[in-house]
């Protein structure tokens, strides 16, 4: 695998206080199996699709009380020099830039509205071994209550182009690298969220029947707080595991209705 192109999606991963309750959860409702814990690394745990590594999980640090969530990780050719931008377009940087290992650098940091993301140099460790299929990243969304800042700072940071959906009663708009959409953002505007809710990023996992894995998640204890809904890009989910990090659902094979225009912002 080559270095994925500055900006672009190259892993995801969580931390919970049950591990174990993580991988029955995920590895029953998205298939994943584990890797070994990594112990001199925090007990990092790969989680795999098919024997391909797709994301991973790890508890939290000694003393460290942290809310579940899942983090995507942007690709960067120098996460210090990301770090820079960062904190020159207003962001904040949380942690690093931080070797690991041979694996790679990596920087967490908040964008001026809250959101929290990664960013990943890859060394040895260059991101996901599969995506775009059940069992595996297929797309994440920045949910915001300040699109505004959103939609100045990634642009600043990474190499990203802007484009908006046309007409719809909802702001929602997407960065490419290239004519590649990488990444959406959309304007959490009245109810969207909960009032206790932060702004996040989205990561959606892809599955072979977004009804049968809602299924297989309530069952498990997780809740379901979007849809199931039919849209021209599959039918998604917006869902949460029984530990509190949401994350969504989408059956990319089921599509309705055609892509809606987009035009430059």
């Amino acid at each position: 695998m080559t270095a994925l192109p500055e900006g672009t999606p190259c892993w995801a991963d969580a931390m919970f206080t049950d591990l174990e309750g993580a991988k029955a959860f995920y590895g029953d409702v998205l298939g994943w199996t584990f890797g070994e814990s990594a112990s001199e690394f925090g007990n990092y745990t790969q989680a795999y699709s098919d024997g391909k590594a797709v994301a991973a999980i790890v508890p939290p640090m000694p003393g460290e009380q942290a809310q579940s969530a899942w983090c995507l990780y942007l690709a960067s050719p120098d996460a210090a020099a990301t770090a820079e931008r960062i904190r020159a377009a207003g962001g904040e940087v949380v942690m690093g830039p931080m070797a690991v290992g041979d694996f790679g650098t990596l920087v967490i940091a908040r964008d001026p509205g809250g959101v929290v993301f990664g960013v990943w140099q890859a060394g040895v460790h260059e991101g996901f071994e599969k995506q775009d299929a059940p069992g595996s990243y297929a797309w994440a969304e920045v949910i915001t209550r300040e699109p505004g800042r959103a939609d100045a700072f990634f642009p600043a940071v990474f190499p990203y182009g802007v484009r908006k959906m046309a007409g719809g009663d909802f702001d929602y708009r997407m960065f490419t690298v290239g004519e590649r959409p990488v990444l959406g953002r959309m304007a959490a505007v009245g109810d969207f969220l909960p009032p206790e809710a932060p702004s996040y990023v989205s990561v959606y996992f892809a599955v072979d029947d977004t009804d049968a894995a809602i299924g297989r998640l309530t069952a498990r204890g997780g809740k379901v707080y979007f849809g199931p809904m039919d849209s021209p890009f599959g039918r998604f989910a917006a869902v949460g595991d029984p530990q509190g990090a949401a994350f969504g659902l989408i059956d990319l094979g089921r599509t309705v209705g055609g892509r809606p225009p987009t035009e430059d912002a």
